[in-house]
């Protein structure tokens, strides 16, 4: 079975949530959404171990090592999402070659299936890369500057985008230091490998697998948890 390292990005702080405390510390069902996320990744068979990009400042991260009998390092971010997942893979061991595949994963996704994410690992490494998502389903309206809908847009070919993401370490390292040296802020690991010429595979993922982003969301997450599994 291909064992895979995880990047995780949580130097964030999730302001749209509102208190003081960084999103990925606030609990969930006792205990930080975080932890969560982390022994969610660690449970995988496939996961070999997690890397934890953490904020320069953070003072609340628990010095974990391991989780699952997986070794759990961590490394300082960036000012963004992008630089953070960079600095995660740099920071990685160095017996996880250039060419090897690299999952990167939400800290606020703690419901990620692992169905799923066995499922992106069978079919996106014969493909190159790809990312968990899901069809759009929706309908789409783009509104105006008066907060009316203006126009309907068409959804046909159209997904969200979820997370893991799965790449070559090497290929991710290039394609978002090139984003970086561009002065583009790429959203995702996908964006980066599009602007690099990738093309990654889209896999369908189960939609409860949501990022939690509101406080709102932690209701649903912790509904969500022992459905998930």
């Amino acid at each position: 079975m291909t064992a895979l390292w995880c990047v995780v990005p949580a130097a964030g702080r999730g302001t749209r949530v509102g208190g003081d405390l960084p999103k990925q510390y606030l609990p969930l069902a006792g205990r930080p959404l975080i932890l969560h996320t982390l022994d969610r990744l660690a449970a995988h068979p496939s996961v070999a171990g997690l890397m934890v990009v953490l904020g320069a400042d953070d003072e609340l991260w628990p010095s974990i090592d391991r989780l699952g009998g997986k070794p759990v390092l961590t490394a300082i971010g960036g000012a963004e999402r992008c630089d953070s997942v960079l600095a995660g893979l740099r920071a990685l061991p160095k017996d996880v070659a250039v060419d090897a595949f690299v999952l990167v994963h939400d800290a606020a996704r703690p419901c990620v299936r692992e169905a799923d994410i066995a499922r992106l690992i069978v079919k996106g490494i014969p493909a190159g890369g790809g990312l968990l998502g899901a069809p759009l389903r929706d309908t789409l309206k783009r509104a105006g500057s008066d907060g009316r809908s203006h126009e309907t847009e068409p959804r046909d070919h159209r997904w969200r985008a979820f997370t893991p993401q799965m790449f070559r370490r090497g290929d991710l390292s290039r394609a978002l230091q090139s984003a970086s040296d561009a002065g583009v802020t790429v959203s995702d690991e996908a964006m980066a490998m599009e602007r690099a010429g990738f093309s990654p595979l889209l896999v369908e993922g189960a939609e409860d697998n949501i990022k939690v982003t509101t406080a709102a969301d932690f209701a649903l997450a912790e509904f969500l948890l022992p459905r998930t599994r």
